[in-house]
């Protein structure tokens, strides 16, 4: 039987073989106690990877927030890293740890999909992160940290305004390795375009270059401030990361995904590598932190942090993975375009959604390792599609859209389920006139 020809009653059977595993949980408003359930998978844990299954989910992000509150109050986490891009992250760090702040040239997270973290679930977080944070020592401060790659203008504005400050005659040189990009600093999407149409020349050489010069600098740029030359060190990266990312679209959906998933696990390592006692907690999709050698995605070539966290800490990375079966969401018909709060449909029922949808249980998290029971990891490893669903929201196209398979149990170490959810609160896209630079976190 194919994978289609599944029937409705075979996800009845398997939630039927599986609902005694599903602990049932609390709403995550009540943090503590939610958190708490999460406290026998933790110990021994170097990394923890917490998914979601749509980039606009409210639920998502309280629980998120409640199980890394645990984790840094209860069990010594340091660090957390998103999914978002550095600059804008590295804002909200100085904020939450009581840094000095910069002037900018914009605010944080205001290009697409801004929905993503300038919601009122995130900014919550990031209000209790500053007021914990206060009491402690610096260098005991918990870190909030961007891995992703759309940096490209910040970063070189970044790298630029480091230098300037600390090495001017160095900054005139990185201004002229630059300026190969600079016609497309604000749409790099056009670059890779303008190189295959021979109007541009390759810019890889200039800005590893660049990276290659600061880098040979570090003793004598980091004794001044260590954390304003990891910030420019890590722009640096970026500007010669999102160079190859741009050229990597035009060639391959695969090379691109790879440069940069490869690129946010690397960013975790030199994270680690910075702290020594470092424990990071990981904010980012299904799609990056599952085990991608258990999905479609890895079947075709892909690879993912949650897979090469796996190949790099073993037991010391715990891969959580979200689930939902219905509500609104957050998203955008297409990219670029403005979010909308869109009704989730319910699951198709060949999917591990219709099975936990059929336990009938609406908050749940289940072990799937088979440390507790070695049957119900068994039973979920028949192949089943899985639903993700990202910024943007196709419900008319939605098998071909969002819908691919997997084996839950090798994609996950535990599932946390919510039968029924509802779209993020977005804040306001503009900052208003008078406040801070930090809004909407700063208020």
């Amino acid at each position: 039987m194919t994978l289609l020809e599944l029937k409705p009653n075979q996800a009845d059977g398997v939630a039927h073989a599986i609902r005694h595993a599903c602990q049932l949980l609390p709403d995550p408003i009540n943090m503590i106690e939610f958190g708490a359930f999460f406290d026998p998978f933790v110990d021994g844990s170097k990394v923890v990877l917490l998914g979601e299954a749509t980039h606009g989910t409210a639920e998502f992000y309280r629980a998120r927030a409640a199980i890394t509150r645990n984790l840094i109050e209860n069990h010594g986490f340091n660090i957390i890293a998103v999914e978002a891009d550095w600059p804008d992250a590295e804002r909200i760090d100085r904020h939450v740890r009581h840094r000095n702040a910069r002037i900018y040239d914009a605010e944080s997270f205001i290009r697409f999909p801004d929905w993503m973290w300038r919601n009122a679930e995130f900014e919550q977080f990031v209000s209790w992160l500053r007021s914990y944070n206060e009491s402690l020592e610096p260098n005991r401060r918990v870190e909030f940290r961007g891995v992703d790659i759309y940096s490209l203008n910040s970063s070189i504005k970044a790298v630029l305004d480091y230098l300037q400050r600390i090495d001017p005659d160095e900054a005139m040189e990185a201004r002229r390795r630059y300026a190969c990009l600079t016609p497309w600093q604000e749409r790099p999407a056009a670059y890779a375009r303008a190189i295959l149409s021979g109007v541009q020349e390759e810019c890889e050489p200039a800005v590893v270059a660049q990276l290659q010069e600061l880098l040979t600098r570090e003793l004598d740029y980091a004794a001044a401030d260590g954390e304003d030359f990891l910030d420019a060190a890590q722009n640096a990266r970026i500007v010669a990361t999102a160079e190859h990312y741009y050229r990597a679209m035009y060639r391959s959906s695969n090379d691109s995904w790879n440069l940069r998933d490869k690129h946010m696990f690397e960013t975790l390592q030199r994270l680690m590598e910075h702290r020594p006692d470092a424990r990071v907690v990981v904010w980012a999709h299904n799609s990056h932190i599952g085990n991608a050698a258990a999905t479609a995605m890895g079947w075709d070539g892909q690879f993912n942090i949650g897979e090469l966290a796996r190949i790099a800490y073993g037991d010391e990375a715990l891969l959580v993975g979200f689930g939902t079966d219905r509500g609104t969401v957050a998203a955008a018909d297409d990219w670029d375009q403005p979010a909308k709060i869109k009704i989730v449909i319910p699951s198709r029922p060949d999917s591990y959604e219709r099975v936990f949808r059929q336990t009938a249980i609406p908050r749940s998290l289940t072990d799937l390792r088979g440390t507790r029971d070695r049957a119900v990891r068994e039973i979920l490893s028949e192949r089943r599609l899985e639903r993700a669903i990202g910024v943007v929201y196709r419900p008319d196209s939605e098998f071909y859209s969002h819908y691919f398979e997997a084996v839950l149990p090798e994609q996950f170490d535990c599932y946390l389920w919510f039968e029924e959810t509802k779209a993020v609160n977005p804040l306001a896209a503009v900052r208003p006139q008078g406040v801070p630079e930090t809004y909407p976190f700063g208020l």
